[in-house]
């Protein structure tokens, strides 16, 4: 049978240390906090996140955590969730919440891995979709918390798209 090649899967160790692997290649900051944890910081397009990447041995997933800090006074938070709700129904991949605890707002995604097999593509993407939908949302979030936009009127500022250079 010819055609399709299925690739070969990450099995050397742990899933986490491709992740680690990834994290020290764009030499981001990052830390092994524990068998199955890794933290790295890194700098987006509008503020520096923190990702926590968790591997689960009982679900066989590989779960990221990206955080960012957009403060959120108490006034605002049904804005948010609503914002939240809104953006949440523009991904295909992912979702964002918010730590009513902390009150960081995160991106999260999970990749379920039978047998534990990863590849460095599924990493990369895993990190990029994060990196994009945090840098693509950040302002309407920023603008409903702070600007004290209404949620529809922050997402659609920040989806605007610009043409040229000022």
């Amino acid at each position: 049978m010819t055609g399709y090649i299925e690739p070969i899967p990450y099995r050397r160790g742990h899933p986490l240390d491709l992740v680690e692997e990834a994290a020290m290649a764009r030499e981001w900051a990052c830390e092994r906090t524990g068998k199955h944890e890794l933290l790295a910081e890194v700098s987006g397009r509008w503020c520096r996140t923190q990702f926590m990447f968790a591997w689960s041995d009982e679900l066989g997933a590989l779960m990221a955590t990206c955080l960012f800090d957009v403060s959120v006074p108490d006034e605002r938070r049904a804005a948010l969730y609503e914002l939240l709700a809104m953006a949440n129904d523009q991904l295909c991949v992912g979702h964002f919440d918010h730590s009513a605890t902390d009150g960081l707002l995160a991106f999260r995604h999970a990749l379920l891995l039978r047998g534990g097999a990863v590849s460095a593509e599924q990493i990369e993407d895993m990190v990029d979709i994060a990196l994009t939908e945090v840098d693509r949302f950040y302002p309407a979030f920023h603008y409903a918390a702070w600007g004290g936009m209404n949620p529809a009127d922050a997402l659609a500022a920040a989806m605007l798209d610009t043409a040229g250079e000022a």
